[in-house]
């Protein structure tokens, strides 16, 4: 038996413990809702706290489990929700206070997935405003903090994931990305987690009055934020069960065949027009080390150009939000985020018109370039952000704020508007911080992503377990 409380435990040890009978759904539960409420006062992570219907829920599941045994793969494990995400009887406000009595009819398909699998929903995590911004304040709720250091952000827009995750609030926490929005706060905080693919994880949300643009089908995915790879994987497997609402979605296999021989990974240290750091470069190197002890064979490579793709992408999506969604940010949103629309749309440029579709048109273009590398290689290991973690509130900080934190990200953009999926490790520390990189992927091998994520945790260690070594919080 281990001395590890109960809400420090991975969601793979707190299943495989339920099933076993060693624990208990309730005895889980209780103890992660006590964590929950004794450290969500200073980190503001969780902005709807649902321990007392969790732990009742705990009870139902025990009381299941007598009978039936396990209702799923999840049984007993402790999650949280994004609150821009649907789920039933409860508000999906996206961080805007004009949508805080929004009520959801009934639950997202993530939610669905997640919950009949077992898991237990304790709490519902704070997002920006409309979801858009690369840290996670907004003036329904506040601001949500990292657990590493007050001065960081905690990444947005799934920084109250990335927060409650990290600091014991559950071992998994749901989260979605259009443009980054899983791995800035995974890399902000030292969680692990892997964007997926187009048409990989189900996205509807009952409660919406119109369809989404075009561009945010294609580019934004549900995913989850976790502290260990392992419960990534164990999450995605869940996750990923079909529905019908979505009409991207396709029905593949989590777990894709073996590939023959030492798999192939492409290296690529480029930050294009922005200055590499120092950390970064060593995070990069490092993660590379870790991937050929395991036996991957890595080859440095000068990839297609992300940064046009990346700044194309940004455009695109600009003149999508432009049309579809600007009204209801100069009408709902705040002061502030208004203002950062002004110049969101200074920096980057909204393709209009004729001039829009052309360059959607040419979005194959790119995904065929990308294509034809993953057929050669089928991982890329890339940088994520050319610097390592910024300041909270940088990305407000004027125009020049946005490219430090935005503007740059352009390895993160691309890959949204291509729709392969990618995922995030932190493969070394700089100012008692983690630092990030990112492996890319073919489409539907998240799997593979997966196993390359833990080539690099396994030997550099979990950080969560150095984050509660130091017991900040």
């Amino acid at each position: 038996m281990t001395n590890t409380p109960l809400w420090q435990m991975s969601a793979d040890t707190v299943a495989q413990r339920i099933a076993s009978r060693e624990l208990t759904a309730e005895d889980v539960v209780t103890e992660t809702v006590d964590r929950m409420r004794a450290v969500n006062g200073h980190l503001n992570a969780v902005v709807d706290d649902l321990g007392d219907e969790a732990i009742a829920r705990a009870r139902e599941l025990d009381s299941v489990f007598e009978s039936t045994g396990p209702v799923g793969p999840l049984h007993g494990v402790p999650v949280t929700i994004k609150e821009n995400v649907d789920q039933k009887g409860k508000t999906t406000p996206n961080g805007v206070k004009a949508f805080a009595d929004v009520i959801a009819p009934d639950d997202a398909p993530i939610v669905k997935n997640l919950t009949r699998d077992g898991a237990i929903v304790i709490g519902r995590t704070n997002t920006p405003e409309f979801s858009f911004r690369a840290t996670t304040t907004n003036e329904l709720h506040g601001r949500t903090l990292n657990p590493w250091n007050d001065w960081a952000s905690s990444g947005g827009s799934s920084g109250g994931a990335s927060s409650a995750v990290m600091s014991g609030m559950g071992p998994i926490a749901h989260g979605n990305d259009i443009g980054g929005s899983l791995r800035f706060p995974s890399a902000a905080t030292g969680a692990v987690t892997v964007k997926p693919g187009l048409g990989r994880t189900p996205a509807w949300n009952p409660s919406q009055k119109a369809e989404r643009g075009l561009l945010a089908q294609l580019m934004s995915v549900q995913g989850v934020i976790c502290r260990e790879v392992r419960d990534v994987r164990l999450a995605m497997r869940s996750a990923i069960a079909y529905d019908p609402h979505d009409p991207w979605q396709v029905p593949v296999p989590f777990d894709g065949p073996a590939l023959e021989g030492p798999v192939k990974v492409a290296f690529t240290r480029n930050t294009y027009r922005f200055e590499t750091h120092p950390a970064i470069v060593t995070a990069l190197e490092t993660a590379r080390d870790c991937l050929t002890d395991a036996g991957y064979e890595v080859v440095e490579v000068e990839t297609p150009d992300i940064c046009e793709i990346g700044e194309t992408g940004y455009r695109a999506l600009m003149g999508e939000i432009s049309v579809l969604m600007l009204d209801d940010i100069r009408k709902h949103g705040s002061t502030e985020i208004n203002r950062m629309f002004d110049e969101y749309f200074e920096l980057f440029p909204p393709f209009e018109k004729d001039e829009l579709l052309r360059q959607m048109a040419r979005r194959s273009h790119f995904i065929r370039q990308w294509n034809l590398l993953l057929e050669q290689y089928p991982m890329v290991l890339t940088p994520f952000l050319p610097s390592p973690t910024y300041s909270w509130n940088r990305d407000a900080d004027g125009k020049d704020g946005i490219m430090d934190v935005l503007g740059c990200g352009i390895w993160s953009f691309a890959i949204n508007y291509m729709g392969f999926p990618a995922g995030i490790v932190s493969s070394s520390v700089h100012d008692g911080m983690p630092v990030a990189v990112q492996v890319v992927g073919r489409r539907f091998r998240e799997d593979m992503i997966l196993n390359a994520l833990e080539a690099v945790e396994e030997r550099v260690g979990v950080m969560a377990k150095k984050l509660f070594e130091r017991e900040l919080f």
